[in-house]
């Protein structure tokens, strides 16, 4: 289940005040396209975002003007605060205004009507049949989450592209015959859920590359030590696997040397090639955000391989700090290259932006955190999964810690969807609807787990039951002897 934001309230606007406080963005006046904004600033540019609007007090003539005037001229009315039913209105339904309906996204999908419920019979209620992968039953333990509903679901989109994913993970090595337990993830489901406003399967196709070579680099580098996986030595894979997404330059007589690497490590070949492939969609800017999430992505996985190493339990407040960058993020900066357009560097790496979307891959961190638990508490390794980390450190009940760590997850989509809306305000078209993109990829990503077969108690797969324990480096369950189930991004 997921509880859906409410309907917009005029009568309660936000508060923009701590808007006020907030630096103007340096060096933005090299933007186009922002002049037009009203009531912006002399800066020509994203300047817009701290011209966010925020009522004035009318200053008092200069002397000068005094002098000159035989009266007081008339004081402007304050700029008007828009409501918060307008703010929100903005975030959830794109950018308006002259040349800016290429940059609008369809409203969110409908739910289908109730279908009239099949009379019981005997042998279903004794035996449920297996439902297809994707389309399984709500997990039960997993408590409403605040959360927008999906924007669409495409099955025959889904199904191009997971078709084009298994074929490219066949040509790369990874996961060599386990390529049915890869398609039972239904990731091309994910990907098309998640990417809502892409209906080119080529471009969702890179963003699905990426993220499964994700998923691989932790299962064969951090987790199944049957793959290949050393403790000590994750950093060194790391390394190398960033230099397969970020090309090392080597003096002439060693290059030839990690080109062989790079060559004969399926995971290294599937990061290089994946990477090649959004930059058939992505500016060199995109690319350089995107590398620079991975190696934060990578630090987190360092991270918590160190928890293990030591069999340390981290506190609830340093295991969100690592989560935050072991999280969806490398995904989600993929959603403006994919969908044709870019998100400037200026307005990606300013505070209040940046803010917003961390709170929002932490959100959805949690969302893997809440549907992988019961899988997770079938290992016997240790358990960094947050409503575990919460039940111990504050020795309440594990459906107490659930509640909790719900609670944590919408005080994050609260957070992101007002301040989105108020950064919508400075009417930043590529800004707009960016925030709006992520808004969207939160919902595909609640859907995603909450009707995967991956995730359901009853739906487990039974090569899953029988196969040994894993050591759990972070929450969500994985191991490629299991199949591809990574930690940081959905698994």
């Amino acid at each position: 289940m997921q509880k859906h934001p409410p309907a917009a309230d005029p009568a309660h606007p936000p508060d923009p005040s701590a808007l006020a406080a907030l630096p103007a963005l340096p060096g933005l006046s090299a933007l186009p396209g922002l002049s037009a904004l009203p009531a912006v600033s002399a800066l020509p540019a994203v300047s817009a975002l701290s011209a966010l609007p925020v009522p004035s007090a009318p200053s008092a003539p200069s002397a000068r003007s005094a002098r000159s005037a035989p009266s007081a001229p008339a004081v402007p009315p304050a700029p008007s605060v828009p409501s918060r039913a307008a703010l929100l209105a903005r975030l959830r339904g794109g950018p308006c205004g002259p040349g800016t309906s290429t940059l609008r996204i369809g409203p969110a999908l409908r739910p289908p009507p109730p279908a009239a419920a099949p009379a019981p019979t005997p042998a279903a209620d004794a035996a449920p049949g297996p439902t297809a992968p994707g389309r399984s039953r709500e997990n039960p333990a997993v408590p409403a989450l605040y959360c927008p509903p999906p924007q669409r679901d495409d099955p025959a989109l889904a199904e191009a592209v997971e078709d084009r994913l298994i074929a490219w993970a066949e040509e790369t090595g990874i996961y060599a015959g386990r390529l049915d337990d890869v398609r039972a993830l239904s990731l091309g489901r994910y990907t098309m859920l998640t990417y809502a406003h892409v209906e080119d399967p080529d471009r969702l196709l890179a963003p699905a590359k990426c993220t499964l070579a994700q998923w691989a680099t932790d299962d064969y580098y951090c987790d199944d030590e049957s793959a290949g996986a050393v403790p000590l030595q994750i950093a060194t894979h790391l390394s190398q696997a960033l230099a397969a997404i970020d090309p090392a330059h080597l003096p002439a007589r060693y290059a030839p040397l990690l080109e062989q690497a790079l060559r004969a490590d399926p995971v290294l070949v599937a990061l290089r090639s994946s990477t090649e492939h959004l930059s058939r969609y992505a500016t060199r800017s995109q690319l350089t955000r995107y590398r620079h999430e991975m190696a934060a992505l990578f630090s987190g996985y360092t991270a918590e391989a160190g928890w293990r190493v030591c069999g340390r339990t981290p506190p609830v407040w340093e295991f969100l700090a690592v989560r935050q960058d072991n999280s969806f993020i490398p995904t989600m900066v993929m959603l403006d290259p994919a969908g044709g357009y870019e998100l400037p560097v200026e307005a990606y790496s300013d505070p209040r932006v940046r803010g917003a979307v961390l709170k929002a891959a932490s959100a959805s961190v949690i969302v893997n955190d809440l549907y992988s638990m019961h899988r997770e508490d079938e290992s016997a390794a240790v358990n960094y999964n947050l409503p575990a980390l919460i039940e111990a450190e504050e020795g309440c009940s594990r459906a107490e810690a659930v509640r909790r760590s719900a609670d944590l997850h919408d005080e994050l989509v609260h957070a992101f969807e007002e301040e989105s809306a108020l950064l919508s305000a400075a009417g930043f078209p590529p800004l707009v609807r960016f925030l709006a993109d992520v808004w969207a990829w939160l919902g595909g990503n609640l859907e995603w787990h909450r009707t995967t077969a991956r995730y359901q108690p009853a739906g487990r797969s039974p090569a899953r039951e029988g196969s040994p324990a894993q050591g759990r480096t972070h929450g969500p369950e994985h191991g490629p002897t299991q199949g591809p189930t990574h930690g940081g991004t959905p698994a």
